[in-house]
């Protein structure tokens, strides 16, 4: 059955009008949560880290995120003082196409568990490191301190991290993601007058993410800084 002239057109032709999209976000994401061995037992809110892992643990086996960064720590018996977030991304996408996803399980963890909102922490390794730079600059609003891990962003819009103080992490010897895209983020992020840190590894490789992760001094780190 074909449409009305009222139905199809919101004006009349050579006319403008102002319209309103309402729209529900849906989406499906599979996550794995730690809560630190205090939870519950204090009352206090906690502070948060997402963390997004690179492009080989995509899919539908959510047991595959625990292979590198807070996520394998924490299965491996760490006791650390974040609630943690480790959502794995769908096996034919990429961590900055997901931006619209990681922000409502964002809303969705705030929500649900005592969550510091002061300090909320994001962190990622190759795909994650670029996903990283995705979500930061997407909201960056949301969070108090991130820390990209041999990924790479948009230098253009770097101006929107100025803000939020920023610790990058890369291999000089990386022949997968160049460090170059760190570099150039960094520079990107001094020049808008953001506060930002660069570690460089002379020696390692692509992965740059396992002595990242093991220095407790990352965490030390994100917990000297919450939202103004």
């Amino acid at each position: 059955m074909g449409c009305s002239s009222e139905q199809r057109y919101a004006a009349e032709p050579g006319e403008q009008t102002v319209a309103k999209l309402h729209t529900q976000l849906s989406v499906e994401m599979d996550y794995l949560l730690y809560l630190p061995e205090d939870y519950g037992r204090q009352n206090r809110q906690w502070p948060l880290m997402m963390f997004l892992h690179g492009a080989g643990e995509r899919g539908s086996d959510v047991a595959r995120v625990t292979a590198h960064g807070p996520a394998k720590l924490v299965s491996q018996g760490a006791d650390m003082e974040f609630i943690i977030v480790s959502p794995q991304c769908p096996a034919q996408s990429w961590w900055p196409q997901e931006t619209a996803a990681l922000g409502a399980l964002l809303d969705q963890i705030v929500k649900k568990y005592d969550v510091d909102t002061q300090r909320v922490y994001l962190t990622g390794l190759s795909m994650g490191g670029f996903g990283t730079f995705a979500l930061a600059r997407t909201y960056p609003e949301r969070f108090a301190a991130i820390a990209p891990i041999c990924g790479g962003g948009e230098p253009l819009l770097a101006s929107r991290l100025k803000d939020v103080p920023t610790w990058v992490f890369h291999g000089e010897r990386d022949n997968i993601v160049p460090i170059s895209r760190s570099r150039e983020m960094v520079e990107a992020i001094k020049k808008a007058g953001g506060d930002v840190k660069f570690t460089v590894y002379p020696q390692a490789d692509h992965n740059s993410w396992d002595q990242t992760y093991d220095n407790p001094e990352l965490y030390k780190w994100f917990l000297s800084h919450s939202k103004k």
